[in-house]
């Protein structure tokens, strides 16, 4: 994930270690310094996405990395971008919580990242890579999601695509200075009027009209960016939703039902936010039963109740504190909520 940022062209990185996602710091500074780019441990979490605003609005394509504590920590930064109309990429590598919690991989953290974990009225585009080939598609496609809309926007990793080894073929690398230009951004005001990067308005008309403004841009986003992959969808009885590690483990699953006559399919949705709400409400109109499958007590379940309604059945099942589910115990539960 850290050489493909570097490959989409960023040169400003800012982080504070913590475990599981230290290896993209660590990366990240033996790497930047060799592309022209800027590499800086801050002080804390809080001090690495303030120094994220501050690349930003200089028209720097920047990014941080934290894990789920680490996170929570940056919310209020990433709420100022967002206030600002910052482009920023913010990698969770998510482990096992509430509190301090484990290592472990887990996805407790869907509700902080999908429903604004930080204070105001924002949103950001949210990413849920389930193989490290997606997540370096997903990485160079969150800079330029993030440009476009002048978004922060977030790959909901975990601890287990933290850790393991995959053989992929990294994309050609971005010449940053290729990359449109941001007539927005903090340049130097020698030969233009000064721009003003700022989530300050007092007056509250003011701040209203911003944020209608900004309302309408995520809008568009629902609209144009819903992004999904449907597995033997076409003649299913009953459909798995999953998203991360989750739905890499069940496409397994899927596989071996099949194998037993068992109609299974499976969504999974890559973009977390937008959820691809329209696109799973019509699966359910003609299937059974709807299974979500995550690694947390329930929280991706709240989206899929709200796309399917009364249409099929929605059962949940979820492992917890970090334990990692298996392709033998999604069967299971399939087989308990076959009809």
């Amino acid at each position: 994930m850290a050489e493909a940022a570097i490959c989409a062209g960023c040169r400003a990185y800012f982080g504070y270690p913590i475990t599981p996602q230290n290896e993209i710091l660590e990366y990240m500074a033996t790497r930047m310094p060799g592309v022209g780019g800027v590499f800086i441990q801050a002080e804390s979490e809080v001090a690495a996405i303030n120094m994220c605003y501050g690349a930003s609005a200089a028209g720097v394509r920047t990014m941080t990395s934290s894990s789920s504590p680490g996170i929570s920590l940056k919310m209020e930064g990433i709420s100022y971008l967002a206030g600002a109309d910052l482009p920023c990429v913010i990698i969770n590598v998510a482990r096992g919580g509430p509190g301090l919690g484990n290592i472990s991989p887990a996805q407790g953290d869907y509700f902080q990242a999908t429903k604004g974990g930080g204070h105001g009225d924002y949103r950001m585009i949210v990413l849920g890579p389930a193989t490290i080939a997606e997540a370096i598609e997903m990485v160079m496609l969150a800079f330029d999601l993030a440009d476009k809309y002048r978004v922060p926007v977030m790959i909901l990793s975990d601890g287990m695509l933290g850790q393991m080894m995959e053989p992929i073929t990294l994309p050609e690398p971005v010449d940053p200075a290729s990359l449109p230009g941001k007539p927005w951004a903090l340049t130097g005001a020698k030969d233009r009027h000064p721009n003003v990067v700022t989530s300050y308005a007092i007056d509250p008309g003011d701040l209203n009209q911003i944020n209608t403004k900004r309302q309408s841009r995520y809008h568009q986003i629902q609209e144009k960016e819903v992004r999904y992959r449907e597995t033997e969808t076409s003649d299913a009885t009953i459909v798995i939703v999953a998203y991360g590690t989750v739905a890499r483990i069940a496409r397994t699953a899927v596989r071996m039902a099949r194998s037993q006559g068992i109609k299974l399919g499976m969504m999974q949705p890559i973009t977390l936010w937008p959820f691809p709400y329209a696109p799973l409400r019509t699966l359910s109109s003609r299937v059974n039963t709807i299974l979500t499958v995550e690694m947390s007590a329930g929280q991706m379940i709240e989206d899929v109740r709200l796309a399917v309604a009364d249409r099929a059945e929605t059962p949940f099942y979820g492992e917890l504190g970090g334990l990692v589910t298996t392709p033998k115990d999604i069967l299971r539960e399939v087989k308990r909520n076959v009809s």
